[in-house]
This record gives C-alpha cells, sequence and structure tokens, in this order.
C-alpha cells in the first residue's frame, strides 16, 4: 500500500511552491514589495548594530589611574531628534508603498473577457466551476498564459485559505461571505498551492494545481471537459455498479443519473494528475485503494469506505478508467 509521504513526493515533483520565484502579476508585486521591506530592514539593522558595536568599543567602561569611574555622558538631542524622526519616516514609506501595492491587486477590475472561475473550498478538497463554459473540475485549476483570470472565493462548510505561492498571496474562504483574487500567470507550467488556513484534520493534505497552459490548449481542455461522460458498452457493468451504490449521492458524472454535489464532479476524473486533493497519484491501482479504503490514506476525510465485493471493484475502477 502506498503511504501518504510518497503521494506528496508525486505531488511536489514538477515543481515545488516558491515564493521567490514569482510567475504571476499579484505574485510579482509581492515578490518586489518583500525585497523593498527586507532590504530596508536588513539597512536598519546593519546601522543599528554598526552604531552599537562602536559604542560598545569606543565607550566602554574604563577607570582611571585613581582607580575612578568616568564621569557621565549624556546624550546629544540632535542624535535623539534623528533617532525619532527617520524611524517614523522609514514606517511612513513602508505604509504608502505597502498601500499602493495592497490597492493594486485588490482593486484590480477585471477586463473585458477575462476568465472567471469559482473556487470553492471543502473539507478538505476544492471545487472549480468555470460559469462561462458550464465546466466543474475538482483539485486542478487550469487557466491560459498572459491572461487574468479573476477567482470569486466560497466556502462550503469552515475557513479555508487559497494560496498559490507563485502566483499570488493568501486569500481567505469563509462561509457565507464572498472573497475575490485573481492571477496572470505569465510562464506556462503547473503551479503547486494548498489551503493556508487550518480547516481540520486534513488541512495538510489539501492540496491543488494550477496548470497554466497556452490559449489553444486551454481552450482544448475546455472543450473536452464540456463533453459528457463517455458510455463505453464494454464497461457496462462498472456503471451499473456506479449508478446502484451511494456513489450516485455525492458525486456528478454527467451524462448519466448521477448528480451529487457533496464531493467531486467525476465526469472527466482521469484526466487529472491526483486523487484525493493530491494524496496519490490518479492511477487505476491508487483508484482500485481508494475506493476500498479512503482513511487510510486521508483520514477524517467524508468519503466512506464503498465495501464493493473484488468483482464489484473491479468492474467500476474499470468504468471510471473510461472518464478521461
Amino acid at each position: 500500500m502506498l503511504d501518504a509521504s510518497a503521494a506528496l513526493a508525486f505531488f511536489l515533483q514538477t515543481a515545488s511552491p516558491n515564493i521567490f520565484a514569482p510567475a504571476s502579476v499579484p505574485a510579482d508585486e509581492i515578490y518586489h514589495l518583500a525585497l523593498f521591506v527586507i532590504g530596508i530592514t536588513i539597512g536598519i539593522f546593519v546601522v543599528v548594530g554598526g552604531l552599537l558595536v562602536f559604542a560598545v568599543i569606543k565607550f566602554r567602561r574604563r577607570k582611571d589611574d585613581n582607580g575612578r569611574e568616568p564621569p557621565q555622558v549624556y546624550g546629544s538631542t540632535q542624535i535623539e531628534l534623528a533617532w525619532t524622526v527617520l524611524p517614523a519616516l522609514i514606517v511612513f514609506v513602508l505604509f504608502l508603498t505597502t498601500a499602493r501595492v495592497i490597492h493594486q491587486i485588490e482593486d484590480a477590475k477585471a477586463p473585458a473577457g477575462a476568465l472567471q472561475v469559482t473556487v470553492v473550498g471543502h473539507q478538505f478538497w476544492w471545487e472549480f466551476r468555470y460559469p462561462q463554459y458550464g465546466v466543474v473540475t475538482a483539485n486542478e485549476i487550469h487557466v491560459p498564459v498572459n491572461s487574468p483570470t479573476f477567482l470569486t472565493l466560497l466556502s462550503a462548510d469552515t475557513d479555508h485559505a487559497f494560496w498559490v505561492p507563485q502566483l499570488a498571496g493568501k486569500t481567505d474562504l469563509i462561509p457565507n461571505r464572498v472573497n475575490h483574487t485573481w492571477i496572470e500567470p505569465s510562464r506556462a507550467g503547473v503551479y503547486l498551492g494548498q489551503c493556508a488556513l487550518f480547516c481540520g484534520v486534513q488541512h495538510a493534505h489539501m492540496l491543488l494545481r494550477v496548470k497554466v497552459q497556452s490559449r489553444a490548449d486551454f481552450d482544448a481542455w475546455i472543450r473536452r471537459q464540456q463533453q459528457p461522460a463517455v458510455k463505453d458498452p464494454a464497461v457496462a457493468a462498472g456503471r451499473q455498479v456506479f449508478q446502484t451504490t451511494a456513489c450516485v449521492n455525492c458525486h456528478t458524472v454527467r451524462g448519466t443519473i448521477a448528480d451529487g454535489r457533496f464531493g467531486p464532479d467525476l465526469t472527466h476524473l482521469m484526466s487529472r494528475a491526483t486523487l484525493g486533493a493530491g494524496v496519490l497519484a490518479n492511477s487505476p491501482e491508487n483508484l482500485r485503494l481508494w475506493i476500498q479504503n479512503p482513511a487510510a490514506f486521508k483520514p477524517g476525510c467524508e468519503m466512506p469506505a464503498m465495501s464493493l465485493n473484488p468483482k464489484q471493484l473491479g468492474e467500476l475502477v474499470a468504468y471510471l478508467e473510461t472518464l478521461k
């Protein structure tokens, strides 16, 4: 049986989240603000530390030939004034710079034709809806490169936080409240993120992948996702197992009677790289293990073990493999 550490290694093998390698306009703004703040604080540390060392060496306590202590040296009004005014100016500059970046990111307006995606946080997985295209998927979000994508953030249960370090800062998903963020990736590739706010026992395994594609590849992906589920007669027995068990109460497979909303949409399940929001690589073997006992890989997840016999399990996995 595979363990969670192997799954996490698979999830991270494409790239590691890195706040110092921004690949999107909002992340780039945050990165340069961070460098500016770090530069100023390093400068303050060097100046204060240098003056402290200088004072300790130059004015260290010495006794005269008669063993008497040196007279008390009182401070300088000019130095004390500078010591008060300069920090105030530094704080003011940091405030203005930070406010400018916050305004640039938080108050950005979506241009005409910008991609709109609704993100819904669940314990412990992500739902992504593309209202402009009628597409619903889970745990993997596809967006076009060099084009803004505006995200509407909702929660289905408790507090979550959407964070893809290389694409944008953290933004909370709060029940009964609508929040927003946006990304504008500058390079194609796969960017990793996760829930950044403790939301329960499987918070650390609420991972997500953002796949940034060329416009042509993104449009092709949308067309595939808009298609109903494949109806392969060769796996009719597995489809029957799916439609006559509790699967249909939680999951949707477009083109079938399955219309559940509690769990991820499975219409194109096998087009995704992972299972369980990144806890396992998506393969027939892992799919079988996941259906047998999800809690073995993700304790606390809401999916129950299906208790199928080996024949039913094999037929169900064969059916799910066709959902590409």
